[in-house]
C-alpha cells in the first residue's frame, strides 16, 4: 500500500506511529549529542585546550559496573602495618642480605607480587592540621612516634604537648634555631641568593625537614631524604608537616634524581661517610649537583680537633680537591657550629689538568644514563659542554630549559604543554571538579612530563613532587631545570614513602602505558596507600580507563565521579575493612 495522505487520513494509527518514532530518534540523536565530550583525546604534550568552562560534564552512573571481584579486601596484618612501605619493609628479603655494609638493607627490595592489603590507619587518626600551622604542629595521633622525641629531646627537634607534637625549628646544628642558621649560611656566601638564584635544592639526612621546611618561606624549594633507620619517622614527620620529603639512601644505588639536578646540597651531621667505599657517595652528589652549584657541609670535622675528626677531615680534603671541588667559604658560628662550603666547577678543564686521573672520568659512552636501580659511579661525571645557570626564580619557571631537547619542534611543543596547563588548571580543575584546594598541601603528579601541571599551581600554597615514569621519556632534567622537584619511578612498584603522605594525586594518561605491564589495581592498592583519608586523586584517560579505575575505586568505598568522559575525580573515606577478632 503506498504511502500517502489520503492513507494517513484513512488509518491516523500509521500517522501516531511515524510521529512517535520521530520523536524517538530526536531524543536519542539530541541526548548523545549532549554526552559527547568537549575535550578529545591527543597527546598531553601538544594539546592546548580551551573554552573548558563551557564544557558539559558527564557524571557516570552507578549501572556502569559493578564492584563483584572486589568485595573481599583485608587489612594488612601486623603492628607494624599503620606505616606499611612494601619496597622497604620486605624483611625476608632483607634478612637474607649478604652484607648491609653499604646500607644494602635501606634501599629498596620489593616484594613479588605485590601485596593486595590496605594499610590500616592508626588508631585517633584525624584530618590533618592544615599549612602553615602544620609547620609547627601535628596530631600526634596521626604519627604516634616517641623515639624521636626522647632522642633529641636537648635538640629542639621534636616535643610533646598534649595531643599535638611541636616542631621548635631546632636541630644538631641549628643551636640558635633553623632560621638563624639559614641567614649565617648566606652571610657567608651571599651569592647563594636563596630563592633567586638558587631555587631547587637536595638536604641529606634532613631530620625532620626544618631546614627546608623554613627555607620555603625564601621560595626555595627542597627536597629532603633520609633512609627508614633508627630515627623512627623522620620522613613522615616531614611529610605530615606539609614539607616535601623521601625516603632514600646513599648506598649501593644511584638517587633517583637525574645529572646536574640541584642548584645546592645540604648535609647536616647527616652521617655520610662522603670517603666510603672509594668516594662514591660524594660522587654520586657531584653527579647530581649543577655545574656552579654548591655543597654545604656542616659536620664536626669542620670544627674539632680531636683524631678522627682530623682524619674525616683530611680525607674530605684529598677527595674534593680531585673532584676540583673549590672552597669557597669556611667558618665557624657564635654557637660553635662551622660549616664549609665547596663549589663544583663549571667545566671539565680541571679534571683534565690533575695530576692523576683518580677518580677517572666516566666514559659516557658505556655509562648508564638511567637512575633507577643503576648502581654508584666510581667514576667522575661530564659536565655539560654548554653549561649556564638558570635564570633566576621566577623566570627559570616558563623559560626555554637548558636540558630540553635540540629538536625542531621541542622548544614549541614545551611552551606549548605550558600554555595547556595554565588553562586547564586556571579554568577548569581550580573550581569546576568540586576539589577544595585549601585543604591541598601535599600533591603527586604521578606522570608529570614537562612538569606543566605543577608549574601552574606555583601560586597555591602547596607543594608538587613530579613523578617521571622510568619507562617513557625522561624529562626530569626539564622539571629541574624550570626550578621544581622530582622523582624517577616505576609505578608496577610501590613508592618510597610513607602512607597517608600525599592529599592529591594527579594522573595523566599514565594507565595505558603502565596497564600493559603490571595490573591497574596494584595501582589502585598504591594510590590507595599514599593518600591521605579525605584525599582526592585527578586522573585524566581514556574514559575505557576511567571506567575500569572507577570500578576498583568504588570497591574501595571511595566517591567518584567521571567529567567530560575524560577526568576521574575520587575521594579517598575513612573506609577500611573489618579487622578480623
Amino acid at each position: 500500500m503506498p504511502l500517502s495522505v489520503q492513507n494517513l487520513r484513512r488509518y491516523p494509527f500509521i500517522a501516531s506511529l511515524i510521529l512517535l518514532l520521530i520523536s524517538v530518534a530526536f531524543f536519542i540523536l539530541t541526548t548523545n549529542t549532549l554526552r559527547q565530550p568537549i575535550i578529545t583525546k591527543t597527546s598531553p604534550f601538544r594539546e592546548i585546550v580551551s573554552n573548558v568552562t563551557n564544557s558539559v560534564t558527564y557524571v557516570a552512573s552507578d549501572e556502569v559496573d559493578s564492584d563483584e571481584g572486589l568485595d573481599n579486601w583485608k587489612v594488612c596484618p601486623g603492628p607494624l602495618a599503620v606505616d606499611y612501605i612494601p619496597c622497604l619493609d620486605n624483611w625476608k628479603v632483607i634478612k637474607s642480605l649478604k652484607s648491609r655494609r653499604h646500607m644494602e638493607h635501606r634501599e629498596r627490595h620489593c616484594p613479588d607480587p605485590n601485596p593486595r592489603c590496605l594499610v590500616p590507619l592508626p588508631e585517633g587518626y584525624k584530618v590533618p592540621v592544615s599549612w602553615p600551622k602544620s609547620r609547627d604542629m601535628i596530631w600526634f595521633d596521626n604519627v604516634p612516634h616517641l623515639k624521636l622525641v626522647e632522642y633529641k629531646k636537648e635538640q629542639n627537634w621534636v616535643k610533646r604537648s598534649g595531643d599535638y607534637l611541636l616542631f621548635p625549628g631546632g636541630g644538631t646544628q641549628f643551636k640558635e634555631g633553623v632560621t638563624h642558621y639559614i641567614q649565617y649560611i648566606e652571610k657567608n656566601l651571599p651569592k647563594i641568593g636563596w630563592g633567586k638564584r638558587t631555587r631547587v635544592i637536595l638536604d641529606v639526612g634532613c631530620g625532620v625537614a626544618s631546614f627546608g621546611g623554613y627555607l620555603m618561606d625564601k621560595d626555595v624549594m627542597t627536597m629532603s631524604f633520609a633512609p627508614k633507620d633508627e630515627h623512627e619517622a623522620q620522613i613522615q614527620f616531614a611529610l605530615e608537616r606539609g614539607i616535601p620529603a623521601t625516603l632514600s639512601v646513599i648506598g649501593t644505588q644511584r638517587l633517583t634524581f637525574p645529572d646536574n639536578a640541584f642548584d645546592l646540597i645540604h648535609c647536616a651531621r647527616c652521617r655520610v661517610h662522603w670517603d666510603g667505599d672509594g668516594g662514591k657517595p660524594l660522587l654520586e652528589l657531584n653527579r647530581i649537583l649543577r655545574p656552579g652549584g654548591v655543597f654545604i657541609w656542616s659536620a664536626t670535622p669542620v670544627y674539632r680537633d680531636d683524631e678522627r675528626d682530623k682524619k674525616v677531615w683530611e680525607s674530605m680534603v684529598a677527595l674534593t680537591e680531585a673532584i676540583c671541588w673549590k672552597v669557597v667559604a669556611k667558618s665557624f658560628d657564635s654557637s660553635g657550629i662551622g660549616l664549609v662550603i665547596y663549589e663544583k666547577p663549571l667545566s671539565s678543564s680541571c679534571y683534565e689538568s690533575r695530576k692523576q686521573n683518580n677518580p677517572p672520568l666516566c666514559d659516557e659512552n658505556i655509562r648508564p644514563n638511567t637512575s633507577w636501580y643503576t648502581p654508584l659511579d666510581g667514576c667522575i661525571s661530564a659536565i655539560p659542554v654548554k653549561s649556564t645557570w638558570p635564570k633566576p626564580w621566577p623566570q627559570r619557571l616558563k623559560s626555554k630549559p637548558l636540558s630540553l631537547s635540540t629538536g625542531p619542534d621541542a622548544e614549541r611543543i614545551f611552551h606549548e604543554d605550558t600554555r595547556r596547563w595554565s588553562e586547564v588548571v586556571t579554568n577548569f580543575y581550580i573550581g569546576g571538579l568540586g576539589v577544595n584546594w585549601s585543604s591541598v598541601r601535599n600533591v603527586m603528579d604521578m606522570n608529570a612530563g614537562y612538569g606543566g601541571f605543577a608549574a601552574a599551581l606555583t601560586d597555591l600554597p602547596l607543594w608538587v613532587m613530579n613523578v617521571v615514569p622510568v619507562n617513557g621519556p625522561d624529562t626530569l632534567p626539564v622539571i629541574f631545570d624550570r626550578g621544581l622537584i622530582g622523582i624517577y619511578h616505576d609505578w608496577c612498584e610501590s613508592l618510597n614513602t610513607y602512607p597517608r603522605t600525599y592529599d592529591l594525586l594527579h594522573s595523566s594518561f599514565l594507565f595505558g602505558n603502565l596497564t600493559q605491564r603490571c595490573d591497574m589495581l596494584d595501582g589502585a592498592i598504591e594510590m590507595d596507600r599514599v593518600l591521605r583519608p579525605g584525599g582526592v586523586v585527578i586522573v585524566e584517560d581514556t574514559i575505557e580507563m576511567l571506567k575500569k579505575l572507577k570500578h576498583i575505586l568504588r570497591s574501595l568505598h571511595w566517591s567518584t565521579t567521571i567529567h567530560h568522559q575524560r577526568f576521574l575525580v575520587g575521594k579517598k573515606g575513612f573506609w577500611r575493612p573489618q579487622t578480623e577478632s
